[in-house]
């Protein structure tokens, strides 16, 4: 920052993510009230999409203008408008800020990342997708960032002395929070037992408190911490499978992975359906679930009608989950928060099952039949989406989902080409290319439109002697298996003339062109939209040729 320091909350190791969030939202309440003209922004940072996502969501609250348009990066969009007058006092919560590779670049040579802000020109250099580049630098304007990482946390306030790390609660504090949570009076003794059972940790104690409540007046806090104690001697079937994968996040602790463990083995005996919905919801990023596409988690693909009645019981296990302080409303309304460590427990657990690849199914299918075409309408849905499968484009899936797989790449790729990120776009085309081809075969109709899509990329990008190759290819294989009135073999044909006329072949392109004109009256008649954009477009090429040779013959 130029003026105000960047400030850091670093977990420790023993301490939940609950202390620090709360330690954020306390901060973010006193700045509030004691300057209310100052504006506080929320940036989840634990990956580019949900980063990005931040960003656009700040961008549409305060209407900036071009914040829809293509052209415009929307994450230098906000950067640069925090860092004027305009925008006035405010503090950004940098939130859950733990990889520090997506903010700096990583060195071979083994030399530290830039540190701080003060290089911001360099880093953009040296790849335009870190986020470093990003974070604003004004005088009006302070960013407190969370983070479990160290190294992420000193890199990005630039020194040690700017981190303040989050303690474990001690006695009192914990039972001030569990007091709190809890509905009814307790026992203070068997309440300090039982905080001392939870090793203090806010989630540990928020879970307990819930199950309490729910089931109050038959348990307590005593009997309770009876059967969390039952629990931790028989370590469940969760601990029992492997102790040691459970320990690779090092905040995980025995306490929250126990009270998670009472909880669902209630919620299996209470409401069995509620897990399902619980499995479905963990394949999810944990922030900003999105309601409108967790009505479809019923055990079976193929199963219509067990999908139909598990969306009309979706409330009712909803309700569960949120009673037990599984998942959390949002601000919103329309979307969900599950805890790290709730998501962390609840998959773990599916793989001991032997469930993982049927959830992991439905979660692929459920995004590739809701994430739209990517066109400019649907670009909200495609935002709130986009950071929930972005992790799926790293690694193919199994050969069952492979089909929905491509599917979800080719709109997303779409989505990606119309806004401008034609990097990622090629990139997700081709995996879709491949995979088409795989399973279907190079002239089905999916792959070739998968084709069409990526020649349609490379063109728009001023890449034509690619375009022409794969469309000379796709025309041939459409008109070979569709026919050449085919819609799509006309759109392609349209195409490729226009992809000759830009390579050189004008006479090439007026033929094709002409050809596709006289097709297009014929089959979809002289007033549809895309005969007329044929007819437009010989118009002009071939007017453009009659100037130039009437100017070579007054020469």
């Amino acid at each position: 920052m130029a003026s105000e320091p960047i400030h850091g909350l670093r977990q420790s190791h023993s301490a939940c993510r609950h202390g620090w969030i709360w330690a954020a939202i306390q901060f973010a309440h006193h700045i509030h009230s004691e300057s209310p003209q100052t504006s506080v922004y929320w940036v989840y940072a634990s990956s580019k999409p949900r980063f990005e996502e931040a960003y656009r969501a700040i961008a549409e609250r305060l209407q900036l203008p071009r914040r829809n348009d293509p052209d415009m990066d929307v994450l230098r969009l906000i950067r640069d408008w925090l860092q004027t007058e305009e925008a006035g006092s405010w503090l950004m919560i940098l939130d859950n800020a733990d990889d520090v590779n997506l903010f700096y670049p990583v060195h071979n040579s083994g030399t530290k990342a830039v540190t701080g802000l003060a290089n911001e020109n360099t880093i953009a250099r040296t790849d335009q997708q870190l986020l470093a580049a990003y974070l604003p630098k004004s005088r009006n304007g302070t960013i407190l960032i969370t983070s479990r990482s160290m190294d992420a946390a000193e890199r990005l306030t630039g020194s040690y002395k700017a981190i303040y790390s989050v303690p474990t609660m001690d006695d009192v504090q914990g039972l001030q929070l569990l007091q709190n949570k809890l509905d009814g009076d307790f026992d203070g003794n068997a309440a300090t037992d039982l905080l001392r059972a939870l090793d203090r940790i806010p989630l540990a104690i928020t879970q307990a408190a819930a199950y309490i409540n729910r089931r109050a007046p038959r348990v307590s806090v005593k009997t309770y911490l009876d059967t969390f104690q039952e629990s931790d001697k028989k370590k469940g079937s969760l601990l029992n499978k492997d102790a040691g994968d459970l320990r690779r996040d090092e905040s995980a602790s025995n306490s929250v992975v126990v009270t998670w463990q009472v909880t669902l083995e209630q919620i299996r005996r209470e409401r069995p359906s509620a897990v399902k919905l619980l499995s479905f919801m963990s394949f999810f990023n944990p922030q900003g679930i999105p309601e409108f596409i967790l009505h479809d988690y019923a055990t079976d693909l193929t199963d219509h009608a067990n999908r139909d009645a598990a969306s009309e019981n979706f409330e009712d296990d909803l309700d569960i989950l949120l009673g037990y302080s599984l998942v959390s409303v949002t601000a919103t309304g329309d979307s969900y928060d599950m805890h790290d460590l709730v998501q962390f427990c609840t998959r773990f657990w599916i793989s001991t099952t032997g469930n993982e690849g049927r959830w992991r199914q439905l979660f692929l299918h459920s995004m590739s039949t809701l994430f739209p075409d990517g066109t400019f309408e649907t670009w909200p849905t495609c935002q709130v989406l986009l950071p929930h499968i972005e992790p799926t484009f790293r690694e193919e899936p199994p050969a069952e989902g492979l089909l929905d797989w491509a599917h979800l790449l080719t709109n997303c790729a779409e989505y990606m080409s119309t806004s401008g990120k034609f990097k990622m776009a090629e990139s997700l085309n081709k995996k879709a290319v491949k995979t088409r081809t795989k399973m279907l075969g190079e002239e089905h109709p999916d792959t070739l439109t998968t084709m069409a899509n990526l020649a349609l990329l490379y063109s728009n990008q001023g890449r034509w002697k690619e375009a022409e190759e794969l469309l000379t290819g796709v025309v041939a294989m459409r008109k070979r298996t569709l026919g050449e009135e085919h819609p799509d073999t006309l759109t392609s044909m349209h195409k490729l003339a226009i992809t000759w006329k830009v390579s050189g072949r004008t006479g090439d392109a007026l033929a094709l062109m002409r050809n596709c004109v006289v097709i297009r009256k014929r089959v979809l008649g002289t007033d549809y939209p895309q005969t007329m954009l044929s007819v437009a477009c010989l118009a002009e090429w071939e007017n453009r040729g009659n100037l130039l040779l009437e100017g070579n013959k007054s020469g």
